[in-house]
């Protein structure tokens, strides 16, 4: 039998997708509740049990009774031969169910039902987590319907999403009844439904959106490597193929461009550099400050950072506006990246070499040699070990590389003195001093010693 309770029960089945067994006990606990309250409010304490009968298509609610032979409490009791007709294998001290219809007032019909919309909100919420936390980091589509204090609320279908201010992209404005695509990137239980988080600038949104436009991604024979974002203005993407055959950024780009025209328009405008990965970290970041050419790359493999060389007219394009395209490249490759022109580093490089010549024992060949090995500053000199100093600048024994290093020392503490002295002058005059840049190798030793050259023999 089909009951309008029964109907209604099916209907939140399918439209909400809650366990029909879920739904029921929902209904079953408010009307026990709702029962319970009602019995309290006339001063009666009573053992209950409510039952949805499939059948029948209603709740049923029952109270327990002790079966006696000579009822002295009607409320509590009932009579074994009324109890035998209820169930015929009724014995006396036997706890039986009798059905009663309680004339619900209209508060407890209301509570009722407050307490059954909360329970399908928490059967529904546990349903909608439980469905959206396999697709955490995933591309989701949507509708906008409204804007509340800058949190952009976005209708998914069977629940709503929040796009926070620090998520949105700056100058991207959203109208309601747009539709909008982001990245899934948290979801947060409540006692209600759970809060879905989106995000516009997250790089897995960008990610997400090649993998949606290439299906060599998605085969697995175009790998995306690295992303490094600002979101709104540019992005930059290093790309890998496991297929010899296959172009990885041709395959990213599109016929005359179309893949990647779909995701610049996604992105609002937002410029994409797609640029081919390379295990040679050199290439790399020559690849990654595309498109400006590079003419020579300085490793430093201790402290992971690179000096590149550009010609002059190359400088600008290489730094780009703002730093923003040597900033992007640095993080794409994680290397630091100093960029420097051939004109300045002609000038730093005679800078050095002068300072290195001051020296005793250093000539002009010597000091090209120290250069080519990074001994570019007393600093390097000081702190290195000899035998670093005799493998790099060719002198014959260690012993003239150690009257080196401390010619070296005594010039850099004179040096540290003098700025010092100038500070102590400024600071006499009542000027603001200068900050004094004290060398990191000088920093690690805050008491310098005085020290003595040792005899040439």
């Amino acid at each position: 039998m089909t009951t309008e309770l029964s109907r209604v029960i099916d209907s939140v089945y399918k439209d909400k997708g809650i366990d029909r067994d879920a739904i029921v006990t929902a209904v079953e606990e408010a009307v026990l509740s709702a029962a319970q309250k009602l019995f309290r409010m006339d001063g009666k304490i009573k053992e209950l049990e409510v039952h949805f009968n499939e059948e029948e298509g209603d709740i049923e609610l029952f109270e327990f009774k002790t079966v006696v032979v000579d009822v002295e409490d009607p409320e509590t009791e009932i009579e074994l031969r009324d109890a035998v007709e209820l169930d015929p294998e009724a014995e006396e001290g036997d706890l039986i169910g009798v059905r009663i219809d309680p004339d619900f007032t209209r508060v407890a019909i209301q509570n009722a039902k407050q307490k059954i919309m909360q329970k399908l909100r928490e059967a529904e919420g546990k349903v909608i987590y439980e469905e959206y936390i396999s697709r955490k980091g995933e591309l989701v589509s949507g509708i906008v319907r409204r804007i509340e204090r800058k949190f952009v609320i976005v209708d998914l279908g069977r629940t709503e999403a929040i796009l926070p201010p620090e998520h949105q992209v700056p100058r991207e404005y959203y109208k309601p009844k747009e539709r909008l695509r982001a990245v899934l990137v948290d979801i947060k239980e409540t006692k209600k439904v759970p809060q879905l988080i989106l995000s516009r600038t997250h790089i897995d949104f960008v990610k997400r959106l090649f993998q949606s436009e290439v299906p060599e991604i998605t085969e697995g024979i175009v790998e995306i490597k690295n992303i490094s974002r600002e979101p709104g203005t540019r992005t930059k993407i290093a790309v890998a193929s496991h297929d010899s055959d296959v172009d990885p950024v041709g395959a990213c780009v599109g016929m005359r461009g179309s893949r990647v025209q779909n995701i610049i328009q996604e992105l609002r405008g937002e410029k994409v550099d797609i640029v081919p990965w390379s295990p040679d970290p050199a290439r790399f970041v020559c690849n990654a400050l595309s498109p400006a050419l590079v003419n020579k790359v300085i490793i430093d493999e201790y402290n992971k950072s690179m000096e590149v060389i550009v010609n002059d007219d190359q400088l600008s394009l290489a730094i780009g506006r703002r730093g923003q395209n040597v900033r992007l490249a640095s993080r794409l490759s994680d290397w630091k990246v100093d960029i420097k022109t051939d004109t300045q580093m002609m000038k730093e490089k005679m800078e050095s070499l002068g300072v290195l010549m001051t020296l005793p024992n250093v000539g002009e060949v010597t000091a090209n040699l120290l250069y080519g090995e990074g001994f570019r500053s007393l600093e390097d000199i000081a702190f290195a070990e000899p035998s670093m100093l005799v493998k790099a600048g060719g002198i014959n024994d260690e012993e003239k590389a150690l009257a080196i290093q401390t010619s070296a020392r005594i010039a850099l503490k004179d040096k540290l003195d003098k700025m010092t002295e100038v500070q102590e002058v400024e600071e006499e005059q009542g000027g603001e001093p200068e900050e004094v840049q004290v060398p990191e190798q000088a920093q690690e030793q805050e008491q310098v010693e005085e020290l003595t050259p040792v005899e040439e023999t």
